[in-house]
């Protein structure tokens, strides 16, 4: 076990911290001022410092002064109340995390069980930086842009430290990646990683399944039911989309950022609770506060550390990087011969603004990959170029194709369909695959219903050819499925 050396004033204090950190199997020294702390520092390497802020002769945080003392030392700051200026001052001087005092045991016991030297994990980064130059890869996140660079540099900086973070971005820019990645480079690698869409769970049921819910607490709570907060515990958990959050429950959430406390619903016990936040959202989040829809004060709590997704159509360079990547993925899925993207395929990726942005072209290339006969991918089934001479023709009007002519609006066909029933057609549009006979009048859903199904049996039941040639995600692609009892 590691080595902790505790600089505090307070002798009843000290012999309390002391004794916790001895029970976790760790050795351990007490220094009542940063003379006293510097002598034992210069005797011993500490893997963790446990730092008062106010001492007899000076801050804690002259400490940091002293660079060769702290160079593979774990920090952790002490201090009488959190706030987001202890926050950023830890952040900006290297500490890893903060300590609230009086420090409760279970958070200490859980940075202890998670020490990792300093000089580890800048090893780490290292390699990965490494591996980015190599392949344009960064973990899981790929490119090698100029706005992605930043983004890596933001993710190393950030990751050792507990401080929350704010990622902004499009849909589809990867705002999970990011979390997942600051998570990886964390020292909570090892403990659970929960990610949380606010905006996909019922208003009804978003409180039950952040905070947890006790047996009998409403109708249909049969049992305990544990929250995000308990089953991240050590961990980090992503609250993805989080100005869709009710604002009632904004103001518990953000009890738990200030305490670490939180209560199950129909509860009056208090639960402890170490975790690591990151949030994320597509909006702006200073109009979502002016609209109302996010509260100021939970914002500033959020907001500790931001990072900023570039959308695709800012880094349009890595879209052959990012195209390849995802051929690559599907033809070691698929266990297929190799297909590549031909020039002129390459071309219209690169001429497209992509607004779904890189979930989109994940999508497109998908789609590409089902339809192509060969082994070279031809722009045939890609998005058409952002370019209003080619998308507009003839005075901006472009020509019906020849599946709009044998379409719903041609004589003989939708309209004259039997009521109720769908089928697939083999018309004039058979060159571009089979068509759907659909009864005018049906509702969106059952539109969604038919083309969905109609879809799937064509591809034999294949899910991933299915989701490709609707241009959905597999999950979108799995809870209709379910939806629809298959």
């Amino acid at each position: 076990m590691g080595h902790t050396v505790i600089v505090e004033d307070d002798a009843d204090s000290a012999r309390m911290l002391s004794a916790l950190v001895l029970r976790e199997g760790h050795t351990v020294t007490t220094a009542p001022s940063l003379h006293d702390a510097r002598r034992m520092l210069a005797m011993q390497q500490a893997d963790l410092l446990l730092l008062d802020l106010h001492l007899p002769d000076g801050s804690g945080l002259d400490l940091f002064d002293e660079g060769a003392l702290l160079s593979d030392t774990e920090v952790v700051l002490m201090t009488g109340q959190a706030s987001l200026d202890t926050s950023i001052k830890a952040l900006r001087l290297g500490a890893a995390d903060y300590l609230v005092k009086p420090v409760n045991p279970v958070h200490l016991k859980a940075l202890l069980s998670r020490l990792i030297r300093p000089s580890q994990l800048r090893a780490e980064v290292a390699g990965l930086i490494e591996q980015w130059r190599e392949s344009g890869r960064f973990g899981a996140l790929i490119g090698k842009s100029a706005p992605m660079e930043r983004v890596y540099q933001q993710i190393a900086r950030v990751a050792g430290t507990a401080v929350t973070v704010f990622i902004h971005g499009e849909s589809g820019t990867g705002k999970e990646l990011v979390a997942r990645a600051v998570h990886d480079l964390s020292r909570r690698r090892e403990l659970p990683f929960l990610a949380v869409n606010c905006g996909a769970i019922s208003p009804n049921l978003i409180e039950s399944e952040i905070f947890g819910h006790e047996r009998g607490s409403f109708t249909g709570a049969e049992r305990q039911h544990l929250g995000f907060f308990e089953r991240a515990h050590g961990g980090t958990l992503f609250l993805d989309e989080v100005t869709e959050m009710p604002l009632n429950l904004q103001v518990k959430l953000l009890r738990v950022l200030e305490s670490g406390t939180f209560m199950r619903v129909g509860s009056t016990q208090l639960q402890q609770t170490d975790v690591r936040i990151i949030a994320a959202t597509n909006r702006d989040a200073t109009e979502a506060v002016a609209r109302g829809v996010l509260r100021e004060d939970l914002l500033y709590r959020l907001n500790v550390f931001p990072i900023a997704l570039p959308p695709l159509r800012k880094r349009l360079d890595d879209v052959p990087l990012l195209a390849n990547s995802f051929l690559r993925d599907l033809q070691q899925q698929e266990e297929q011969s190799s297909k590549h993207f031909t020039t002129a395929a390459m071309e219209r990726l690169m001429q497209y603004r992509w607004p779904g942005n890189v979930r989109e072209l994940r999508n497109a290339v998908q789609r590409a990959w089902v339809m192509a006969t060969g082994l070279a991918i031809d722009s045939e089934w890609l998005p058409p170029p952002d370019d209003p001479e080619v998308v507009q023709k003839d005075g901006g009007a472009q020509k019906p194709s020849a599946s709009d002519d044998a379409g719903s609006n041609a004589p003989g066909r939708a309209g004259q369909a039997d009521a109720g029933t769908t089928e697939l057609a083999h018309g004039a549009g058979e060159a571009q695959g089979p068509q759907l006979r659909l009864r005018v009048g049906l509702t969106l859903a059952e539109v969604e219903r038919e083309v969905i199904l109609a879809t799937f049996a064509h591809c034999g039941g294949h899910k991933e050819k299915t989701a490709a040639l609707l241009g959905i995600s597999m999950k979108t692609l799995y809870n209709r499925l379910k939806e629809y009892k298959l």
